[in-house]
This record gives C-alpha cells, sequence and structure tokens, in this order.
C-alpha cells in the first residue's frame, strides 16, 4: 500500500484540467499521483483557461516525478468515496479538485476514512454533494421549456436555466429520456446541450436575452398552474425553500404566485364554505324587519347614519350607486377603489376606465346602466401615502347585502351583471366559482336574470399582453351576451 512516507516529490506540481466537468481527467490524473506517491500538499489543481482568469502564478510548475518501477503501488479507494468524490467535483468551489486528491491520498493509510462523517474533508465532500444534488433536483424541476416551431414534424423548444454549479451535463439523460419525443436546447450560462431525436450534443454556454422569452404555451401553463394552487397546503417559508425566489425570474408561473398568496387565505375561506353550497343559485333575502326605503336617495341617507357598519379599515365615504333609477341593466362590482371614493361615484379609476371600453366594444351605453358596488365603502391599508386595497371579508359582504337587495328591488334591472367572486357572494349569500358559472345567463330571483364573471381588476392583474387580450376578448363576448339578452322583447 502507498503511504506519505514513499512521497518522492520535492517542489509544487500544477495539474492542469480539460475544463471544469473534466472528472475523468481527474481520475486518470489522481491514479496517476498516487502511484507516484506526490503528496497532496506538493500539488495545486486548476482548470484549463482558469489561471488566466482567476489565479495569480508566480512560478512554474514543478515536473513530476518518474513513474516507480513495476509492480506499482497498490491504489484502494472504496466505491462510496469514489461516488462521492465523483458528484463533489461538479461543485462551484475551485479548490474541490484539491480537496478529492488529498482524500483519497489520506484514504491509503486511513482505514475506511469515508466512513467517519466528522473527518474536516469527508465533510466537506458530503456537504458539496449535497449541494449538487439539490442543485440537480431545482434543474429538473425548474426548466421550463419555449417553444420555437417545428422540423420534420417534431416540435422544438428552448430553455434557459442558471445552475449554481457545473450540473449541465450532468443533468442530460434525465432531460433525454423525458422528452425523447421532442427536440429541445437547454443553455445555461457556461454550457449547453441539445436533444435532436437521435443523439445528445454539449456545447458553448450562452445569454438568456438570445431565447424567446414567451410564446403561446405559456399561457396555457400559467392558467393550469393558478388552477392547481391549493391555498389551503401553502405554507409560504416552505414553498420558498423548495422553489427559492432566485429562480422565479425564469419561471412563466411565478408572477402569479404573490397575488396567490395574497388571496390564499381568503380562498381557504371560500373552498370550506363551498363544501356546503348548493348547486342551484338562490335569490336575495330579505332580512330587515325595517320599513323598505322608498327612493334610492332614501336607501344611502339611512346607510350613511347607520352606525352598524363595518368601520375598521374602511373610508368614512360612502359611494353610492350611479345611472338611470329604472335602468334594465345593474351592474355590481365589488366595491370603491382609491378613485372612486376620492370622486365619490363608482368604476371611475383604472378598473373602471377598462369597463367603459368592453361595454362599448359590446354595444353597451354606460349611461344607461345602474353601476353599482357589493360594498360601498372603500377597504384599504395604509403603506406610506398610498392606500392598498383589501378585500372585503365575508362578514362585511354580509352586512352590505341587504342594501344591495334594495338597490336591486328600487332599480328593478332585468338582469344583472356580477363582476367577480365578491359581487356573487353578494347576491347568492354563499361563494361562487366565477370559473364554473360564467358564460350563461343564469335565473335568479324569479322575474330576474343574472350573469357572473370576472371584475375588470382581474384583466388589469394579468401581466403578459397576449394573455391579458385573450381574456379581454372574453369579457366583452360575456356582456355582448348580457346585451343581447336585454334588447329581446320581453326578456326577464
Amino acid at each position: 500500500m502507498l503511504t506519505p512516507a514513499r512521497t518522492a516529490a520535492v517542489g509544487h506540481h500544477r495539474i492542469t484540467l480539460a475544463s471544469e466537468t473534466d472528472r475523468a481527467g481527474w481520475r486518470d490524473q489522481a491514479r496517476a499521483l498516487l502511484q507516484r506517491g506526490v503528496a497532496p500538499d506538493r500539488l495545486s489543481w486548476t482548470v484549463d483557461g482558469r489561471t488566466r482568469d482567476a489565479e495569480l502564478s508566480l512560478s512554474a510548475p514543478v515536473a513530476l516525478p518518474e513513474a516507480s518501477a513495476p509492480p506499482a503501488p497498490a491504489i484502494r479507494i472504496a466505491a462510496p468515496l469514489l461516488a462521492l468524490i465523483d458528484s463533489a467535483l461538479l461543485h462551484r468551489n475551485p479548490d474541490r479538485f484539491d480537496l478529492a486528491y488529498r482524500t483519497v491520498y489520506r484514504a491509503q493509510t486511513v482505514r475506511d476514512l469515508h466512513r467517519n462523517p466528522a473527518d474536516p474533508d469527508v465533510l466537506k465532500l458530503s456537504h458539496h454533494a449535497k449541494a449538487i444534488r439539490r442543485d440537480i433536483h431545482k434543474m429538473h424541476a425548474f426548466v421550463r421549456f419555449r417553444k420555437t416551431g417545428e422540423r420534420a414534424g417534431r416540435e422544438q423548444f428552448v430553455a434557459w436555466f442558471e445552475p449554481d454549479h457545473h450540473i449541465t451535463e450532468a443533468v442530460a439523460p434525465f432531460f433525454r429520456k423525458r422528452f425523447t419525443g421532442m427536440d429541445w436546447l437547454i443553455l445555461t450560462p457556461e454550457a449547453s446541450i441539445a436533444w435532436d431525436g437521435e443523439r445528445l450534443s454539449f456545447g458553448p454556454g450562452g445569454n438568456k436575452h438570445d431565447l424567446p422569452q414567451q410564446d403561446g404555451v405559456e399561457a396555457e401553463w400559467r392558467s393550469y398552474y393558478a388552477h392547481i394552487f391549493n391555498p389551503a397546503r401553502v405554507k409560504v417559508a416552505a414553498m420558498k425553500s423548495e422553489m427559492p425566489v432566485k429562480y422565479w425570474k425564469n419561471l412563466p408561473e411565478a408572477d402569479l404566485i404573490p397575488a396567490m398568496l395574497e388571496r390564499a387565505s381568503g380562498r381557504v375561506d371560500a373552498m370550506v364554505a363551498r363544501q356546503q353550497e348548493a348547486l342551484p343559485l338562490a335569490g336575495p333575502e330579505t332580512r330587515s324587519a325595517a320599513e323598505p326605503p322608498a327612493s334610492l336617495d332614501q336607501l344611502y341617507d339611512r346607510l350613511e347614519q347607520a352606525r352598524d357598519a363595518p368601520r375598521e379599515n374602511f373610508s368614512d365615504r360612502l359611494v353610492r350607486g350611479s345611472g338611470p333609477p329604472d335602468a334594465r341593466i345593474m351592474i355590481i362590482g365589488e366595491q370603491p377603489g382609491d378613485q372612486e371614493d376620492r370622486q365619490g361615484r363608482p368604476f371611475v379609476g383604472p378598473a373602471g376606465q377598462l369597463l367603459d371600453r368592453a361595454l362599448a366594444g359590446a354595444g353597451l351605453d354606460r349611461r344607461q346602466l345602474f353601476l353599482t358596488n357589493a360594498v360601498k365603502r372603500f377597504k384599504f391599508r395604509q403603506s406610506g401615502k398610498r392606500r392598498i386595497h383589501e378585500t372585503p371579508n365575508a362578514g362585511e359582504i354580509a352586512y352590505y347585502r341587504w342594501w344591495v337587495e334594495q338597490e336591486i328591488r328600487l332599480v328593478d334591472p332585468r338582469i344583472i351583471i356580477a363582476l367577480g367572486a365578491t359581487a356573487a357572494r353578494s347576491l347568492t349569500g354563499k361563494p361562487v366559482t366565477i370559473a364554473r358559472r360564467r358564460g350563461t345567463i343564469l335565473p335568479f330571483a324569479d322575474t330576474r336574470a343574472l350573469l357572473i364573471t370576472v371584475h375588470p381588476s382581474y384583466l388589469l392583474r394579468i401581466p403578459d399582453e397576449q394573455g391579458r387580450q385573450v381574456e379581454y376578448a372574453k369579457f366583452v363576448r360575456d356582456l355582448e351576451m348580457v346585451a343581447g339578452y336585454a334588447s329581446r322583447p320581453g326578456s326577464g
């Protein structure tokens, strides 16, 4: 067995490997060095090209000693130690090659060195290998392909990823096996891998901006992700541990996450309540024993004087409904926003401007519609000089429900448009899934009809232009359905 005492080297030897991932070259060199008895403190390891960029060399390396005359000393390295080193050599730490050689050199005289988890060298190698396993797992999970076209009947995709370590070539077999049926290129800053249906190829790295930034598939993926997001199971700290924020910039669904997290608690309440939801929509129920108001002005005056109205986090200003008191169509939104609260009129902010454009596109004249909100005051939290919208809770929606019922009774519309979940809940008294009820004229309270659709503020939150245009077109179609219904003789 080779022992450090047999080391014949005097001076310093520099070993240059072909690349940062030249594990085979390291193994060959390490085997030859062990056979020559070269001690780790007489060696330094580097990579071709790295010296110019990151190392300062003050002297030329000393030539290696001649190999021992036959028979060569037996080199014994346990298979688990070799496997550990093979993984750890992909780490970005520039000293990993020196660490690995020092460990195998010591293993020649320290029996079962790899079984000692407290050994500093073994411990460091283990930490390196753990980081590699985690980095590979993240690349498996967070690579997102973008379609670039087709060739010879095969779809072609590209993806960008920024690994922490030198793992790009190591993950190639996984992606080849998983995505055999399509041609793909995965580009990273330092290397690339490609599959053309027959062979894997490896190339240099590149720049993210050289790749397409989005495609049509992403809208479908974002929609799918939004639907599978389960607010009841989300744990923010655990989610950020498994999907670190640094990866979000390359994930098309990532810009949905903050808003979904913000709405998670409300969605959990809705999910619980939905277990008791009856399938048919119910008409409004009057719960007040007070004499019904005779006019809208009387209604709003009474509401302004009500002492039991929710006040915490609410503006003091009541925003009244607006429009003809005998309109055939009534639109009910969620609550006033910042601009509505300042001006005292519904739908005058950015969402209102988008609504006006959509109404015009559907052939509806806002001046002939009655617009109001399910909750009559602006709920917000203060952030510096800004007032940030907060969604009303179930109790606050329930309080204002009677007042909404009275608005409906006094205006007596033929059809009501509920914009968003808050408006739908106000009208039905229970949580409503917009996607499930949308696109259909529903019977409501005997003589009326109801259409449930999204709130225009939802459209404003869609980050990509293509997705926003698609959803806007669907919104206009919903409004066109109302226009057609209201124009039919005897509708309602």
